[in-house]
């Protein structure tokens, strides 16, 4: 068997470059066990292709007769193998056909309804669909046979019931394929087993502090590190582990090949770019195509040690469980079972995660000093003690005016969000963004050489399937010189062009409701003053701005939605040639617009609101209504607000979906198959029916996108509210278990994709990181109260007396409605701006200014001492490159042989 997938693979490259290749297929007992005969060679097709009572509802499909694949013969082996029990399957793939006699018999029934015209309606469509199915079962068939070309082994099983058959082709990939496809992906081969590394710094210092760690578990069947280096055929023999065939391979790895056989096979006529699984999902002749799981999550009922537990087992009782939620997380194990990408996310997600710990305790810290210092609150005391001293002027025109007493709730709260303290939370929290930052780079890198991905570079990607069905050209490739999908430069930049006039009507969309939320505000707040209430109207502001905030949150993730949907559609029209240039894309728009639609309120709050009030006699206006000023407490307590209602609502919304979502979808796809198979019980383990029921995974962008908006909530506005750390922390807590839940026990298995950082990801991170800095100066400087409190006690009174007087105006002379009273401002009775204004100005300009400079000089000093790769590892790839050369040399000492006359 394995001698002729070797010959096979001499035509391998041949084969699937011939877009007419017509050979016969190969004799599939041949290519793995077929003892329920589920596949048929196309040669012996001729002596039942007649015949209608065999073939059944499956006529459709000429390679595959109908059969009762429940055998009765026992299976020697449970798992994840052919009938067998000794070949491994790798990979399934899987469609659906319905039956053509119920289709029919619907057609008639609606021809006699219809009468004639309905008839040849009928019959046209059922034509139609008839053709298409065709097509379907033609391509199908050829793209089968050049999978036997290329060497794979096949098994097929089927679930039938009166309306549709749902077949399942069982693939595995022998070891010569393995071997010659090993060199062609250049897959590492190890060399000497080391220790494995300790990558968690928390267990090292408590290890020294002498401190119990009850995060560390042992978790069994750790896979072992090595010294690698890329796989030779010919230096085989070097290689740990290369005498056992069956396990040499890691699961993943095997998954990997196939599944790039699955991607470079041909089903059709090349110069159309029919090439390819993926493809071929996307035109309906498949309907999924996937690794197994390694068996059930559940643990077995009896008591087995640890040791016995499979893969899927394993990382789901240490890991997937709510109870591990305080542990470290296996991710070698992760790696190993869903392979690098996935597990990349995971381990900055972990990082991400424990780096939020300090900044939720020095910000919790700094929330409690807030309160525990509120009695020592000057500007407080005195508008609290004020009395009728201070009339200030109406909030409308149709409003009355209220003593300043009368907001003294609101004052001693908004000293928990302006006091010093978090004057130096927000210079902490972009020392501590960039630091992140900096440390997760030596992580990535470690990672990246602990799992032989450090010199990965992806070779030249094949087109998309959605590009290749839809480009109107073929062209040479100027890398591989073989004809592809071709489209015109300028007609892409003409899209693009087009699509970024879409995203900035869609930005003015959010800006367009951005302004309804100010106006309904000002409304309620018309509403709460004309109540009389007393408490009504000292709230009216809060009560508002609470409102508005609920309200904003329903349209950002509506809009969320609605443009996700239309950036996706954008992204595919653009016709970007490969995946990657596709991913980046369609990221750069949906985070570009999710920027602006979640902190579009957050900024107009912290940096424009209260702006553009104007004066009496002289107010600014929008749309007829007087433009919103700050509530009685200041911008930053409804700043805070704001960010409470729209980060910790988002967080709960997503997490609810996350949890429900996959649920739902799983029981669908569960009932559907529970109809097909009757209910009919099966004595033999059928591990790819029970992995079709799962939902597909849908890949990492949705969890990528919560946590950097998070990230940016966390960082740009934190001066604001010094709590969003904590909540951060709480909700990832919660978002490690929910996304390992999903993955472990609701998603079909991924393909092992391999990575070496989390892409241009870490690019978003590093500009909010940037942003954050410029962001907390000018929310210290224009919002906080904290600069003009520095200006008068330098000028006037160190312990603030007298403050609150200095920061209000009167109204102007020629304001006769309300003669005398005051507007928080810096203005003199003509509503001219005083000499303070412009000396507090020059101040907050200065304070910026040095703000940012101080800072940025920290950070770049920080990214000069924290090398990108930590020295140890350093040393660890000398000594990896040193046993790759020693093993891959060529024969040297004939080589020597061979020089040694040349020298005499």
């Amino acid at each position: 068997m394995l001698r002729k997938g070797s010959e096979l693979l001499m035509g391998d490259r041949e084969v699937l470059l011939d877009p007419d290749y017509g050979g016969e297929a190969q004799a599939t007992d041949s290519y793995g066990s077929l003892q329920n005969g589920g596949f048929i060679p196309p040669r012996y097709l001729s002596a039942a292709a007649g015949d209608e009572d065999v073939v059944g509802d499956d006529d459709d499909d000429p390679i595959y007769i109908h059969c009762d694949t429940r055998s009765k013969q026992p299976v020697p082996l449970l798992g994840n193998y052919f009938r067998d029990g000794r070949t491994k399957i790798d990979f399934v793939l899987v469609w659906e056909v319905r039956s053509r006699r119920k289709r029919r018999g619907k057609g008639r029934g609606r021809a006699e309804a219809t009468g004639e015209e309905g008839e040849a309606a009928a019959a046209e469509e059922a034509s139609r669909s008839e053709r298409r199915k065709a097509q379907l079962a033609q391509w199908r068939d050829k793209f089968i046979q050049n999978l036997q070309s290329a060497g794979l082994l096949m098994e097929k099983e089927e679930t039938a019931n009166e309306k549709k058959t749902i077949h399942y082709l069982k693939l595995s990939a022998p070891w010569d394929v393995l071997v010659y496809y090993a060199v062609e992906l250049c897959l590492r081969a190890p060399l000497q087993a080391q220790p494995n590394p300790d990558f968690n710094t928390s267990a090292r210092i408590l290890r020294r502090l002498c401190i119990p760690n009850v995060m560390a578990e042992s978790v069994p069947n750790r896979p072992l590190d090595y010294y690698t280096c890329a796989f030779r055929k010919s230096k085989m023999s070097r290689f740990l582990g290369c005498d056992n065939r069956e396990t040499y391979f890691t699961n993943t790895q095997r998954h990997r090949i196939v599944y790039e056989i699955l991607s470079m096979t041909v089903y059709g006529k090349r110069k159309r770019a029919e090439v390819g699984i993926a493809r071929l999902i996307n035109e309906g002749a498949y309907t999924a195509a996937f690794p197994l799981h390694e068996g059930p999550f559940q643990l077995p009922k009896h008591e087995v040690r640890p040791d016995e537990l499979n893969q899927r087992q394993v990382i789901f009782h240490y890991w997937a469980r709510w109870s591990k939620w305080y542990k470290y997380q296996p991710l070698d194990h992760i790696r190993e079972y869903f392979g690098e990408k996935i597990a990349l996310y995971f381990a900055w997600l972990g990082f991400y995660t424990a780096w939020l710990l300090p900044a939720a305790v020095v910000g919790t810290l700094v929330f409690v000093s807030g309160i525990m210092s509120m009695g020592t609150n000057t500007p407080a005391k005195e508008i609290c003690n004020s009395g009728a001293s201070y009339l200030m002027c109406p909030l409308c025109n149709t409003c009355q005016p209220y003593n300043m007493s009368d907001i003294c709730p609101m004052a001693k709260m908004g000293y928990l969000f302006d006091h010093p303290g978090t004057v130096f939370f927000s210079v902490f929290m972009s020392f501590w963004a960039v630091t992140f930052l900096e440390y997760w780079k030596r992580k990535m890198a470690t990672l990246a050489h602990h799992w032989d991905c450090m010199d990965f570079h992806e070779e030249e990607e094949r087109p998309r399937p959605e590009f290749a069905a839809m480009a109107p050209a073929m062209e040479h490739n100027p890398v591989t010189g073989v004809k592809e999908p071709y489209f015109p430069e300028k007609a892409r930049l003409s899209r693009m062009l087009t699509g970024t006039m879409v995203i900035i009507i869609m930005l003015c969309v959010v800006l367009i409701f951005l302004v309804t939320v100010i106006m309904y505000r000002g409304i309620i707040s018309m509403m709460m003053f004309h109540t009389g209430s007393p408490v009504l109207r000292t709230q009216a502001g809060n009560i508002a701005n609470i409102s508005g905030s609920m309200v904003n949150l329903g349209l950002i993730l509506l809009m969320g939605q609605v443009y996700t949907a239309l950036a996706e559609q954008l992204t595919k029209w653009e016709m970007h040639r490969t995946q990657t240039q596709y991913e980046d894309a369609f990221i750069f728009k949906v985070f570009v617009f999710q920027f602006v639609n979640f902190y579009s309120s957050p900024f107009y709050v912290a940096f424009f609101k209260g702006r553009f009030v104007g004066y009496p006699t002289n107010y600014g206006t929008l749309f007829g209504m007087r433009n919103e000023d700050c509530g009685p407490g200041g911008c930053l307590i409804e700043l805070a607000e704001q960010l409470f209602i729209i980060m910790v609502g988002k967080q709960v919304i997503s997490n609810i979906q996350e949890f429900v979502i996959p649920k739902v979808k799983a029981w669908r796809q569960k009932r559907a198959l529970a109809k097909v198979r009757g209910g009919k019980a099966s004595h033999e383990p059928r591990r790819w029916e029970d992995d079709y029921q799962l939902v597909e995974c849908e890949g990492l962008f949705e969890e990528y996108l919560e946590m950097v908006l998070q990230f940016g909530f966390i960082t740009i506005f934190v001066a604001a509210f010094p709590l969003a750390p904590l909540f951060a922390l709480l909700n990832n807590w919660v978002e490690v278990r929910l996304d390992a839940h999903k993955f472990v026990c609701e998603y079909r298995r991924p393909v092992a994709e391999r990575a070496q950082n989390i892409g241009v990801w870490f690019n978003i991170l590093e500009a909010l990181s940037h942003l954050s800095v410029i962001g907390n100066a000018f929310l210290i400087a224009f919002t906080s109260d904290f600069l003009p409190r520095l200006l008068y006690q330098y000028k006037f009174d160190d312990d603030l007396n007298g403050y609150v007087n200095f920061t209000l105006a009167y109204a102007p002379l020629n304001y006769t409605l309300h003669p005398l009273c005051r507007y928080k401002a810096f203005r003199d009775d003509n509503g001219n701006y005083t000499l303070v204004y412009w000396e507090l100005l020059a101040v907050r300009l200065g304070f910026i200014i040095a703000f940012e400079h101080v800072v940025f000089f920290v950070l770049r000093a920080i990214d000069w001492m924290v090398p990108d790769v930590p020295e140890s590892l350093e040393l660890k790839i000398k000594r990896e490159r040193y046993l790759a050369k020693q093993a891959l040399a060529e024969n040297q000492e004939a080589l020597l042989q061979a020089t040694r006359p040349l020298a005499t």
